[in-house]
């Protein structure tokens, strides 16, 4: 085999490297010319199994099952303060050092955050926002980046001592703080049938375990291969790769569970089921709309964008409805180096970040947009010409003329009653961006997860072909994505509907004929596994259990597995509801030095602006026996397929250049991926949204008309969402807190309208039940301590994943199959315990009459 690129070496034209050639602000990056690849058709994805499952049993599930599918019941000690109004700051600095120094120690724990994010380190293993393309801070990281580092670069080892003094029942009981502080997972463990602990298993027969039962089943299709978006792009192609060789396109992922209602909105309207825009669009816009998004919690380095943008002038539209800290004032850390702003920014508010902030209902996002795009057709019948821009319509867009009769049609009664915004106010939104044309709309699960999200989305779309704000500088669409590499897996192929041209640049690149039928997806691959249609589940990354709706229905699935396989970093319940045998197998981290037979590897990933970067560990790992990723996959699939392949896994971990020779083949947008990688922050990937290239099936960009669908509510009934406290990403739990909505020391708890609490007799502190209602059947929750919040009447927020037994898993947004954990119907009734400042018992009170 012909040796690729060393991985020392550098590009071929050293003048690529030069700094001054990245994009400055307002510019448009050189992309190429090849399409990027786009799992996304046009159609959206076919109809879902519509069946209404049986709904479990959430109370007595603990009862009948000693090992917890679901956070223990347990209160840890609550405190209130008051909500906070800025983000970042002092606190944030603090924050951070305290969970690097404690959990890696100073040394370690230092050298680890230099490299975050640097274009010679590693890529931060949380959020998937963007770095900046030309000068980087020595402190290029925020809070939660500092944190889930931090989680990475653990001193403490959850080795096989560790397992052999816990059993899974004790374990269960532990929360998902603690399972995370147990530490980095060392040795590859083994649950055998029957048995109470994980006990070690050597590589090689954990390799076999797994091909023997693989090579059991009937059908290739009686496996599921789940990936979380944290993994980089060459370990999840080579998944891909080995799944495909295995004979299925069962490869459901994170993306099923967030943004596929995004992609399911872009695709068939711009062409790719990806945002258009760059950071520098973002510190150049006029308007920035942030719709169903926490930055302050979620994204914390956008925060550092807005403020850019609010210093060239820009006016921010919030749109949520909470009143998030993030969205009100902004601290940055980085003012305290300069020591002309560090004062002012210790001193002062910081900087204000939303001119207006709409508290919409859950669910009415897209009426508020409705809104604005009527008041805005009247604004140009005011002002002819000065607030539409007919040229780009005629030019690049279809179906205006139909689109514009369903905005006629819609009335203001029918906008104020589903938004819950007055006309008033979303008139004052519509007189910010009326006279503006670099637009900016960024969105993340708050739109995605609602039953409504994919035409919430298109909505947007609609705006923007309104205004002609695509596809210039300052202007376009920014789906915020949750993880570092959900993009990226998306584009090696991580996918359950792959399209013909990808399956067929397979064949010509590996000579074998991959499966064409689809998949399943999250959703259909948690029924399949219900209903016994699966013999084994393996996850590459994540915590699945905890991560998909409708806990203790998916704890039945995995449950009846024959072999459930986990490569993970730390230790998360997802291990520990398990099939008859189950497999733990460690993997390094992105903080982790990756030594191959060629030398010291690195990885990609892809963030939500389509640039693909380096990712290059730089700490020592622990004594223990993990392995890369790819070393993982390599391993088994060569005892998996045996003589059925041809591809050279070896070859693949002894050098991820050749890992990425292939890549460069088969997937486009990454000719000369070897030489692209080596420059010092990356490159883009080419897309036809950002060059107004709309490759839908008719080459134009669509408006979508749009049926307002509105849900009936009971009198007695609330919507409820899911949130995330601020010391956690996705389902890892670093602590109890959630500093900038003032809860401290606890997490079952309900945030509520004071008038809907008056209304049912609850009050503050006191302990609740969650009932949720779909087609007929309800999901129980108990014990949860109520709060009154600055929320609107009828709606109501819970922390995941404690409230993810309450989202049936047959609910799911339109179109794109997403579960709608961003619209639970649900009752609450008071309890008759009461839960003191502090305490971690409730007490008896007296109820009202």
């Amino acid at each position: 085999m012909e040796k690729s690129p060393n991985n020392e070496s550098k590009p071929s034209k050293p003048a690529e490297q030069d700094v001054n050639n990245k994009p400055r602000s307002g510019e448009r990056p050189n992309q190429g010319t090849e399409m990027t690849n786009d799992h996304y058709d046009s159609q959206g994805k076919p109809d879902a199994d519509k069946r209404v499952f049986p709904a479990p049993d959430n109370v007595g599930a603990k009862h009948r099952n000693p090992v917890l599918a679901q956070p223990p019941e347990e209160f840890t000690g609550l405190k209130l303060g008051k909500p906070a109004t800025v983000a970042a700051g002092v606190t944030a600095v603090l924050k951070s050092m305290e969970f690097s120094w404690g959990e890696a120690g100073v040394s370690r724990g230092t050298q680890a955050l230099l490299n975050l994010n640097q274009k010679d380190g590693f890529d931060c293993s949380s959020c998937a926002w963007p770095d900046p393309d030309d000068h980087r801070s020595f402190a290029e990281f925020c809070e939660n980046g500092a944190k889930a580092t931090a989680s990475d670069a653990d001193t403490r080892r959850a080795d096989p001592a560790f397992f052999a003094k816990h059993s899974l029942v004790d374990l269960s009981h532990m929360t998902d703080r603690d399972l995370n502080n147990a530490g980095r997972l060392t040795h590859p463990m083994v649950l055998r049938p029957q048995a109470t602990h994980y006990t070690q298993i050597t590589w090689p027969e954990a390799f076999q375990l797994v091909a023997d039962e693989l090579n059991a089943l009937k059908s290739p299709d009686e496996a599921i291969f789940y990936t979380s978006g944290k993994v980089p792009n060459e370990p999840a192609y080579l998944y891909q790769l080995f799944v495909r060789q295995f004979g299925t396109n069962n490869l459901p992922d994170c993306s099923n569970m967030c943004h596929e209602s995004s992609g399911s909105a872009l695709s068939p309207t711009l062409g790719l089921g990806k945002g258009s825009v760059t950071l520098n669009d973002v510190h150049e816009a006029e308007v920035i709309l942030i719709m169903g998004q926490n930055p302050g919690t979620n994204h914390p380095r956008m925060l550092s964008a807005l403020q850019i943008a609010k210093r060239n002038g820009a006016k921010i539209i919030a749109v949520n409805p909470l009143h998030e800290a993030g969205l009100s004032h902004f601290k940055n850390p980085q003012d305290f180096m300069n020591p002309i702003k560090a004062v002012g920014t210790l001193l002062g508010q910081g900087t204000p970040i939303a001119d207006l902030h709409l508290q919409v209902r859950i669910n009415g996002d897209m009426a508020v947009l409705r809104g604005i795009m009527k008041h805005l057709l009247r604004s140009e019948e005011l002002n002819p010409g000065e607030v539409i821009d007919y040229e780009f319509i005629k030019e690049y867009t279809t179906k205006y003329d139909e689109f514009l009769d369903t905005i006629r049609k819609t009335t203001w009664e029918d906008i104020e009653q589903m938004s819950g915004v007055s006309r008033e106010q979303l008139l004052e939104a519509a007189n910010i961006i009326a006279p503006k044309q670099k637009i900016i709309t960024c969105w993340a699960m708050g739109l995605t997860q609602q039953k409504n999200g994919v035409m919430s989305i298109q909505e947007i779309v609609n705006l923007h072909l309104m205004k002609g704000a695509v596809g210039k500088p300052g202007a376009g669409t920014c789906p915020v994505r949750g993880h570092s590499n959900v993009q990226g897996d998306r584009t090696m192929g991580i996918w359950e509907r792959p399209h013909k041209e990808f399956l067929d640049a397979l064949v010509k690149e590996y000579n074998f004929e991959p499966p064409r039928e689809h998949g399943y997806d999250t959703v259909e691959g948690i029924k399949a596994m219900y209903e016994d249609k699966t013999g084994v589940f393996i996850s590459l990354g994540g915590n699945f259990l905890s991560a998909s709706p409708d806990t203790e229905f998916v704890a039945e699935g995995l449950r009846k597995q024959r072999l459930t396989v986990f490569i993970s970093t730390k230790l998360n319940r997802g291990h520990l509801v398990t099939g008859k045998t189950s497999l733990i197998l460690p993997c390094l981290t992105h903080v982790d030095i990756d030594m191959q037979l060629s030398g010291h590897q690195f990885t990609s990933c892809e963030n939500s602006m389509g640039v693909v970067s380096q990712n290059k560990g730089v700490l020592k790992p622990l004594d223990g026996e993990m392995l890369s990723e790819v070393a993982i996959i390599s391993g088994i699939a060569i005892s998996t397929l045996g003589d059925r392949t041809k591809v050279d896994w070896v070859g693949y971990t002894e050098n991820y250049d050749t890992i990425r020779d292939a890549i460069s083949r088969v997937i486009p947008g990454f000719d000369k991926f070897n030489e692209k990688i080596r420059i010092p922050g990356g490159f883009y990937l080419p897309n036809g949204p950002r060059e107004r290239n709309f490759t839908t099936e008719n080459g134009k960009a669509n408006f979508t008309v749009t049926e307002m669908v509105q849900h009936n509510i009971e009198p007695d009934q609330l919507v409820l969402m899911s949130i995330r406290s601020h010391d956690q990403f996705n389902t890892t739990i670093y602590d109890y807190n959630d500093r900038y909505r003032g809860v401290y020391g606890e997490r079952r708890v309900i945030f509520m309208n004071p008038q809907d609490m008056k209304t049912r007799g609850i009050r503050e502190r006191q302990l609740v039940n969650i009932t949720s209602h779909f087609d007929g059947q309800q999901r129980k929750l108990e014990k949860f301590v109520a709060i009154p919040y600055n929320i609107p009447k009828g709606d109501t927020a819970a922390y995941y994943p404690e409230m993810n037994p309450l989202v049936p898993v047959a609910s799911v947004a339109y179109i794109s199959n997403t579960p709608t954990s961003k619209f639970v119907i649900v009752t609450v009734e008071p309890v008759a315990e009461h839960l003191p400042e502090g305490s971690t018992l409730a007490v008896p009170m007296a109820m009202e009459a």
